[in-house]
This record gives structure tokens, C-alpha cells and sequence, in this order.
């Protein structure tokens, strides 16, 4: 008898495990399906209380009235958070690039929510059932709260010197032929990238057309200072990306959350004839926290202002020889 307990014990051990994940990967989707489509929130509550929870919760579950090792809290929290990722991706809810953009917040959290939870079973099993439905009822109602906070708006600023007069840099800022394929990875993994820009009239209230491999960026001219300064807004933007899927990845995401709002090419002339050429974008994102999200985009608008800057570099100095 006792020899037939061993052996079924394994078999229930392995049977809380999954259930404790199952159960943690259902309450976790369903509070971020709500969260994107139902609130329109991608937040704190997304990025940073739902791995906490996905942490926590099968450390929890498995770990009540059960002998559970702080090993096994860790590992059985990264099972629930990969399982949870992989319904993202099958589902379509997110594509691979969101994925691997959010991943290193998402498992620094849930490896703190696995403590957590590990702590709560070893210390207060008591509580451990309220902490749980506490942090369920707190996710949705900051999503609510975050909704209504306004977003900042951010600069991020690029130079580069060219050998070449203002003028001639000029005529290159204002529209420029096709750029060559990207060698950076960034721009391999289906963030977009520019390719050309047109422009049609001159001076104010002129449009000048910025192609991106997704759309391209409406730019009305608000300040026309030839040869010195080159200031426009935008009036319209394409999707920021491409996502890595087997499906038509569609996420809310793709849509107003980055928002780029103005623009500016500047030249200043040095002492030696060269130029110094400094592109700046003024954009917000309504995705948080925002200190996180910044690093991705203010790293991505300075790689974008980089190819650009440097496609008008070599422009304009090839033209200097001629």
C-alpha cells in the first residue's frame, strides 16, 4: 500500500504543477485580453503587475499545504510565463518583436513574483489566497486609472558633420532618392525603417512625404528657413512595424500609441566649411512605463535618424565633388 502511494505521488505532483499553470495562464490571459481590447491599456498593469501575478500565482497554487523549494517556485513561474507568451504569439495577440521587446521587464518581474509568491507560502500560507485575488482585482482597475494619464512628450536629437556647404545639404534634407537596403538588425526584424522623401510646393505649408517601408509620414512645413532650419508636423503617420507571425498580427498597438508629433532638420556652418546637420523628433508613446519603453524608441529614432543623416552625408559630399 504504501509502496502504491510513492507511486501514484508523482503522478499528482505533476498534476497540481500543471493545474497551477493552466490556472495562472487562463486568469493571465484574460486579464490582459481585457486589458488591450477592452480597456485599450498598455501599461503598468500589462508590462509589470501581470508578470508579478504570472510569478506568483503557480508558486502559490502549487506551493499551498505542499512542500515547495525556492527552485521550484522559480521554474514553475518561468513554465507559466512561457506558456502564457506562446498564447500571446498562437492567438495573435502579439507578434515575436513585442515579444522579445518586453521580455527582459517580463522576466525580471515574474522571477520577483515567484519570490514573492515563494514567500507568502513559506511565511503567511494564510494570506497567500488574498494577496492572489487582491493583485486579480488591482491589474484591471490600474488599467482604468492609467487610461486617463496623459503622455509626455519626448525629443530625441541626432548629428552628424557633413563636408559640405548648408546649401548644398539643403537640397538633400528637403527630399532624397531612394536609400539602399539596411544593414542594421533592427531594421531586419520588421521595424520600419525610411526609404525615401518627397516633397510637394515650397517654403510653409508646403508637404513634404517621408516613405517608410509601412506608410509615409505627412509632414506640413511650419518653418522654411533656407539653408538653416527645416521644421515641419505630422499630420499623419504609418504603423510603426511589421510583426513576426504566422498570422496578420493586428495588435492595438500598431495604432497611436507611438505617436510622432514634429520635426526638425538643423544646419549649422562651422569655421572649417563643413556642416553640422541635427535631425530631432518630438513623439510620445501611450505605452508604460514610459522610462522602459523609452529606451526601445529613443534607441530606434536615433538608428532611423542615423540612415537618414547619413544618406544626406553621402549625398551631399558626393555632389561637393562633382
Amino acid at each position: 500500500m504504501k509502496l502504491q502511494k510513492e507511486k501514484m505521488a508523482p503522478a499528482q505532483d505533476k498534476k497540481r504543477k500543471w493545474l497551477a499553470v493552466g490556472l495562472t495562464v487562463i486568469i493571465s490571459g484574460l486579464l490582459t485580453v481585457w486589458g488591450i481590447y477592452g480597456i485599450g491599456e498598455y501599461g503598468i498593469a500589462l508590462f509589470m503587475l501581470t508578470p508579478l501575478f504570472i510569478g506568483a500565482c503557480p508558486a502559490i497554487l502549487y506551493g499551498l499545504e505542499k512542500e515547495i523549494t525556492y527552485k521550484q517556485a522559480w521554474q514553475i513561474a518561468f513554465l507559466t510565463l512561457a506558456v502564457y507568451t506562446a498564447g500571446l504569439f498562437l492567438f495573435a495577440i502579439e507578434g515575436l518583436i513585442c515579444i522579445a521587446m518586453a521580455a527582459p521587464i517580463g522576466l525580471l518581474l515574474t522571477w520577483v513574483g515567484s519570490l514573492i509568491g515563494y514567500a507568502l507560502v513559506k511565511k503567511t500560507p494564510n494570506n497567500a489566497a488574498k494577496t492572489l485575488l487582491l493583485l486579480i482585482g488591482i491589474i484591471p482597475a490600474l488599467a482604468f486609472i492609467e487610461k486617463d494619464n496623459k503622455p509626455a512628450l519626448t525629443a530625441v536629437v541626432t548629428s552628424i558633420e557633413i563636408k559640405a556647404d548648408p546649401q548644398t545639404i539643403w537640397e538633400n534634407v528637403v527630399e532624397f532618392p531612394q536609400l539602399g537596403k539596411p544593414t542594421e538588425f533592427i531594421f531586419k526584424t520588421g521595424i520600419a525603417y525610411p526609404t525615401d522623401a518627397k516633397i510637394q510646393g515650397t517654403g510653409v505649408g508646403a508637404i513634404r512625404y517621408c516613405n517608410f517601408t509601412t506608410g509615409s509620414f505627412v509632414e506640413p512645413i511650419t518653418v522654411w528657413d533656407e539653408p538653416r532650419l527645416l521644421k515641419f508636423d505630422v499630420e499623419q503617420q504609418p504603423e510603426p512595424m511589421k510583426e513576426w507571425s504566422f498570422w496578420d498580427v493586428d495588435a492595438p498597438h500598431l495604432h497611436d500609441y507611438f505617436v510622432s508629433r514634429r520635426g526638425q532638420f538643423q544646419l549649422t556652418e562651422l569655421p572649417n566649411g563643413n556642416t553640422i546637420l541635427t535631425g530631432t523628433t518630438w513623439y510620445y508613446h501611450n505605452i508604460k512605463p514610459a522610462f522602459y519603453w523609452r529606451l526601445w524608441s529613443g534607441h530606434i529614432i536615433h538608428q532611423i535618424h542615423l540612415r537618414v543623416l547619413t544618406h544626406i552625408k553621402h549625398n551631399a559630399e558626393n555632389e561637393k565633388r562633382k
